[in-house]
């Protein structure tokens, strides 16, 4: 069996190409990287020659109604890829991606660390309950904290919130941040009992950050009072890039 397209005369029963457009979208779909008539034949259990013109099919029909993606065959493969001619709008999309909306959990870890910055991982950890690794680095990757060096007691790395944080939600400095509520500890009261439960442990016994639960995994969003827009999935890049999601 070839692996390459079979002639453009070469026609096969138009009932099996029909049977095969569905299941040959579906595995392109899912395709991270070009796959080839002959990997989709063997998954197919069908003839090579059916999945190539089934292909082709696919390839003049998306061309003919102009979708907004295209069906190549490069590399030895076929794969989707998005049209050129919508490289601004998806370029668009995927910027505004970028500043999706932050999860509750994201925005209660970002308020721990705007009103008790510098701190560590352990100290954010002791006040909410949970592990926050993972909502840490998202907000890390988001660039609204920033490592602020290490802790002089324990050597733990602190952290701090970035010029962007200020910026989204509309302060000239962490001076004019909201104070707290006012049934809240005093600052003095609260930052000895934060000492108290993020002290080092004894050598050789788990911290106990390790065993505080994990942050329910959740979608991370920015808060639309902070100017963030809307979430989506983008699509990839256009002009030679690979479409990732359903047509």
């Amino acid at each position: 069996m070839s692996e390459h397209p079979a002639a453009e005369g070469q026609t096969v029963h138009p009932d099996l190409v029909g049977e095969l457009s569905g299941p040959v979208e579906a595995l392109l779909l899912m395709a991270d990287e070009p796959m080839s008539s002959l990997t989709l034949a063997q998954a197919l259990q069908a003839p090579v020659e059916a999945v190539e013109q089934t292909c082709r099919e696919l390839r003049d029909f998306y061309d003919r109604t102009g979708r907004g993606f295209e069906l190549r065959h490069l590399a030895g493969g076929w794969r989707y890829w998005t049209r050129e001619e919508h490289a601004e709008v998806i370029s668009r999309a995927v910027l505004e991606g970028q500043q999706s909306r932050l999860s509750q959990a994201a925005l209660e870890t970002l308020a721990v660390v705007a009103y008790l910055q510098p701190i560590s991982r352990a100290r954010i950890s002791a006040v909410r309950g949970v592990n926050v690794d993972g909502v840490v680095r998202t907000l890390v990757a988001r660039e609204m904290i920033e490592e602020a060096g290490q802790d002089p007691v324990t050597g733990a790395v602190v952290f701090r919130t970035t010029d962007t944080f200020c910026e989204r939600i509309g302060l000239e400095s962490l001076d004019q941040l909201p104070d707290l509520a006012p049934h809240l500890p005093d600052a003095s009261t609260l930052e000895a009992e934060l000492g108290q439960l993020a002290a080092v442990p004894p050598a050789g016994t788990t911290t106990d950050v390790d065993q505080l639960p994990d942050e329910p995994a959740a979608d991370e969003t920015l808060d639309d009072e902070m100017g963030a827009p809307r979430r989506g999935d983008p699509p990839a890049p256009a002009g030679g890039t690979e479409e990732g999601g359903r047509p």
